[in-house]
């Protein structure tokens, strides 16, 4: 039985983790605590994923290696170069594929739908910090020491996502309660659901078209703010949302006592224009098409009714 090596157990690892062990695949779930879901095929590790020399050893005798972690938003540019580097370490050393979770900041602001190619050109640190973890990766692809990839997402959508849509709108809506969202209400904007960002990592990890370059996660929804709000209350039979623009300088007020508000304005140039995507290379070669967004605002209903997991159960 193969095993695959996921390190982080947020919304999408965790997805990703299922899929492999429903699959019949062995699992290797490492975080920091040791959470993650519980499967006869999933075992879970608390380990330090930033120390390479405990990392090669789990990752020793694995297939491949996928990069799911996610150190805390406001401190990236500490945390995630050294864990970057550990985790590529082990999979050159282990021998195993590694596939990486990543997202659109390494592309700065442009003028979409992007493509995959589009260069590297980033205007924010959180930005420097992803366009450097993909270079130092694919050049230690063509340099022939390990085969990489790497699957890029769009905002969060899904049950247990993580993005500003379901921090400042979702939440609010879902409990009936007026919200702010420092974006454009009304532009186009490419979402992506957890659950199909996971399904193309396993696509990307058993395709031999994947390697050396990066792909799009299929987006569930192009919608804008404003409307995804309004087809989330009715998933949940909520009341309409009430919905209105945060100011630049109300955000900047909320910035200066909330560490993690206060890495959002270098990134508001993805939320202020229309933000799309270009994900037919991924939908043509890997097979991946997007879950409908109407599913994925049911389960996000679905999931805010539902008590907290027990322990043990979630990262």
């Amino acid at each position: 039985m193969s095993l695959h090596v996921i390190v982080g157990a947020g919304a999408t690892g965790s997805a990703a983790a299922r899929l492999l062990a429903e699959s019949g695949r062995q699992v290797r779930l490492v975080t920091r605590r040791g959470g993650g879901p519980v499967h006869p095929r999933i075992e879970r590790v608390a380990a330090d994923a930033g120390d390479a020399d405990r990392l090669t050893e789990l990752v020793a005798g694995a297939e491949v290696l996928f990069n799911c972690a996610m150190p805390p938003y406001d401190r990236w540019p500490a945390e995630w170069p050294p864990l970057a580097a550990a985790l590529l370490a082990a999979a050159e050393r282990g021998a195993a594929d590694y596939v990486m979770l990543g997202n659109t900041y390494g592309y700065g602001p442009a003028e979409g739908p992007v493509a995959e190619g589009a260069p590297m050109a980033p205007s924010s640190r959180k930005g420097q910090v992803r366009a450097r973890m993909w270079r130092e990766a694919r050049a230690a692809h063509e340099a022939g020491r390990v085969r990489v990839t790497e699957v890029r997402a769009s905002d969060f959508l899904g049950a247990g996502a993580y993005s500003p849509f379901t921090l400042m709108v979702g939440a609010q809506v879902l409990a009936g309660a007026p919200a702010a969202y420092p974006g454009d209400l009304d532009v186009p904007h490419s979402w992506t659901y957890t659950g199909d960002a996971a399904r193309t990592l396993v696509a990307a990890a058993r395709s031999e078209r994947s390697w050396g370059r990066a792909w799009h996660v299929p987006s569930t929804s192009d919608l804008p703010v404003r409307l995804l709000a309004a087809r989330l209350a009715a998933a949940a039979s909520a009341p309409a949302p009430r919905l209105r623009h945060m100011p630049s300088r109300e955000l900047e007020e909320i910035a200066r006592t909330d560490s993690v508000m206060a890495e959002f304005p270098e990134m508001l140039y993805l939320y202020d224009r229309p933000n799309l995507l270009d994900d037919s290379a991924t939908r043509e070669a890997l097979g991946v098409t997007p879950t409908p967004i109407d599913d994925v605002l049911e389960e996000m209903a679905a999931a805010a009714d539902r008590p907290a997991p027990a322990a043990g159960s979630r990262p």
